[in-house]
């Protein structure tokens, strides 16, 4: 992560803070400011009640992540496709032991920045840390976000989501009367947290997958405390385990929708140790931020892309804007109600997050969502080309059913009169170079 880091700071790309900022409260709002403003990456210098350097929104953008991975910014679907059906680039061994750095640092979790976002946060949370664990039947290790109250130096509480691996993995665990053995990375390489964020199946590791996105292997060393390997160059480590059979109170926080989540019993994990590396820098992420919801929607789009590109010809490209609940699909029109298939192939292949759902003709930027709208409100008929499936479920916590329906939008080209919808141009428009024209 501090490559990239280094690599954006030469390009003058990261904002700098040197005076001192309170990590309750201050923090999180001049992080809002700078991503309403200019999306950069921002990087706290001095946070009071740690030495630690806090880092945010590095993985903010769009083109941020392509560059990490050498694609083009619309190209994430394609290039994750590629990776799960052909393995990635990586050959040999995919990961690789090392020994424990010998200057790695012995800390507690308060040395470390305790940082509280909202106005109505129990406290303060970590927001960035992905939580890696073993299958307790398999050993296949997954690697998983969740977030996570501070009670004290010994104890975090963390939100596991009822379809997360992780939590299927506490579960196996807990049903024996055993703890789960798991350690929190944060600020471990990039491609470890993109392949945590994307969706990977049940039986994959996806710290292999890590690899295979950097084309080489990942450097692992093993814990102190537990019985696990870790990406060597994880800035910092929390090393605990899951209490069995214990839930505790946790929350309230203000989650990545934009609403506070009230207080909830959730998971206990009990630490048994931090280490860091000296110089360390702690990533942060602001809950409902690009650098939240984009990984999210990324997952999701490249989610649909892969399963309703096996059974449907003709998908481009998949987007979820501008909000996971909105999954985007363009495609190359083969037959007339090529469209409406693909609408219900999307309802059958992503059942939590697709509310809604607008299928577009390849001419279309589907990462404007101007565009996008210039499509509905150019090409489809609200009488005829839009289908409203009633009393059906979608996201996962919902009690009230606010998230129950779908809404699915044809705005493709009518199929037999497709010559008449043809985008108008300016001829040379692509040729002309403004610098010739303006000084």
């Amino acid at each position: 992560m501090r490559d990239y880091l280094a690599t954006l700071m030469e390009r003058g790309e990261v904002l700098v803070v040197e005076r001192e900022v309170d990590p309750a409260h201050e923090l999180a709002a001049v992080t809002q400011a700078v991503q309403k403003t200019s999306n950069k990456t921002l990087l706290f210098k001095n946070v009071a009640g740690t030495d630690l350097a806090v880092l945010t929104n590095i993985y903010g953008s769009r083109e941020r992540l392509a560059e990490i991975l050498g694609i083009a910014p619309g190209e994430f679907c394609q290039r994750w496709s590629q990776l799960m059906s052909q393995g990635g680039d990586a050959a040999g061994p995919l990961k690789q032991s090392v020994a424990t750095p010998d200057d790695l640092v012995d800390c507690l979790l308060s040395d470390l920045p305790l940082i509280t976002y909202c106005a109505d946060d129990a406290g303060p949370y970590f927001t960035s840390a992905l939580f890696l664990a073993r299958d307790p039947e398999t050993g296949v290790p997954n690697t998983s976000f969740h977030r996570s109250q501070y009670i004290s130096d010994n104890e975090l509480r963390a939100r596991l989501a009822p379809t997360h691996h992780l939590t299927i993995y506490h579960e196996l665990a807990e049903a024996k009367g055993e703890y789960l053995e798991a350690a929190m990375l944060i600020g471990p390489p990039p491609e470890v947290f993109l392949a945590a964020a994307a969706p990977v199946p049940y039986e994959d590791d996806e710290l292999e997958v890590a690899a295979r996105l950097a084309g080489k292997p990942l450097a692992m060393r093993p814990c102190k405390h537990i019985d696990l390997e870790v990406p060597a160059s994880t800035e910092v480590v929390i090393e605990g385990r899951f209490l069995p059979n214990e839930r505790r109170p946790e929350g309230p926080f203000g989650e990545f929708m934009g609403y506070t989540i009230p207080v909830g019993d959730n998971a206990v994990f009990e630490v048994l140790g931090v280490t860091r590396r000296p110089d360390a820098v702690f990533h942060s992420i602001l809950s409902g931020s690009s650098e939240e919801v984009l990984t999210l929607e990324l997952s999701v789009a490249a989610k649909v892309y892969e399963r309703v590109s096996n059974v449907l010809p003709g998908i481009v490209d998949v987007a979820c804007l501008p909000f996971v609940f909105h999954t985007v699909v363009k495609i190359k029109q083969q037959y007339e109600g090529h469209a409406r298939k693909v609408l219900l192939a999307v309802i059958g292949s992503e059942p939590t997050w697709a509310k809604m759902v607008t299928v577009v003709d390849e001419d279309v930027d589907i990462y404007d969502l101007n565009d996008v709208m210039w499509a509905q409100l150019t090409r489809s008929r609200p009488d005829k080309d839009v289908i409203i499936i009633p009393d059906t479920p979608t996201f996962y916590r919902d009690p009230h059913k606010d998230h129950w329906g779908r809404i699915c939008t044809d705005a493709t080209k009518p199929f037999d009169r497709r010559d008449e919808f043809e985008r108008k141009r300016i001829k040379e428009a692509e040729d002309i170079d403004l610098a010739d024209y303006l000084e």
